[in-house]
């Protein structure tokens, strides 16, 4: 793997790892501070370091389209999946959290069937499926083995799904800072949902808090950066399959920073789900160079 496609994967494990990292540093956090208080100062920093980023480039912090329809779409997907996600990563194993994560693709090749007129064959329909199979699998739907907290980690899922479909109809001219921004922006919202509805009470974060949720920005700043960098520097299809890498990182931090011990049930999850994952991407890419009648 020579040239783009190379520089795109590496600037996305870059940013799969990035991330991992961001949510290590905002997990350990709520452990001991406000989740809602928590998300609020981390979108605050977030937003004001892409802010800063765009006054440097010397562009509008907002940009004229954040009043479109797709904008506002995003907007709405953004909050939702930023506040549960939020919730999953406080109540539940940064693991399961992560399994469940992965399968955002699948419900994003889901939305963009009923919502973008994308046709699908069956055997894309057939991976979808296997990949739901193993949400169920990380869930664990049965008596004394359901964990209701992992419910948060599914509707944080759809909610970031539900923004990448609205990102594609973003015009071309919003920077990548700009995004981030609007994105960021999106976070202290949900965290005074989430003050709100668990009744905390304000309270200012020690030194060391406020400093790990610091670094939780700049990381996510930089996996941000190098996403876009990824997906710019190489082929679509080439590329994207690396994101599955964030689920080893995940399972490695959360073993090593919070002693998770991933039962078997997760780890077979995560691997249908990342495996259903890789296949509809292949069939994807596939299908665009076949004839228009190869839906398969």
């Amino acid at each position: 793997m020579v040239g783009g496609n190379g520089r795109g994967a590496v600037f996305m494990i870059l940013a799969m790892a990035a991330f991992s990292i961001e949510d290590v540093l905002y997990k350990s956090a709520v452990q001991t501070y406000p989740p809602g208080q928590a998300l609020i100062l981390f979108g605050i920093m977030g937003l004001g370091l892409f802010a800063a980023l765009s006054w440097v480039r010397g562009e509008v912090i907002w940009h004229p389209a954040i009043s479109t329809r797709p904008m506002i779409l995003r907007c709405v997907f953004e909050l939702a999946g930023r506040l549960f996600y939020a919730l999953a990563l406080a109540t539940t194993t940064l693991a399961a959290t992560s399994a469940i994560l992965q399968a955002t693709p699948l419900v994003v090749s889901l939305g963009a069937v009923l919502f973008l007129g994308e046709r699908v064959g069956w055997r894309r329909w057939g991976a979808m499926i296997v990949g739901f199979v193993g949400v169920l699998l990380v869930l664990r739907p049965t008596p004394g083995a359901f964990e209701p907290a992992a419910i948060f980690a599914v509707l944080g899922m759809i909610g970031f799904a539900g923004r990448d479909l609205a990102t594609r109809a973003s015009p071309p001219a919003m920077s990548m800072a700009q995004l981030g921004s609007l994105g960021f922006a999106m976070l202290p919202l949900a965290g005074v949902v989430l003050m709100l509805a668990g009744g905390e009470a304000p309270e200012l974060p020690p030194v060391a808090i406020f400093w790990r949720l610091g670094a939780a920005a700049a990381v996510g700043v930089l996996a941000y950066g190098a996403l876009t960098q990824a997906m710019r520097s190489g082929e679509v299809g080439v590329v994207t399959p690396f994101r599955y890498t964030r689920l080893a990182f995940a399972l490695i931090l959360a073993v090593l920073v919070f002693g998770e011990r991933p039962d078997m049930l997760t780890l077979l999850g995560g691997a249908v789900i990342v495996a259903s994952g890789l296949y509809t991407l292949v069939r994807s890419r596939g299908q665009r160079l076949a004839q228009p009648t190869d839906l398969g």
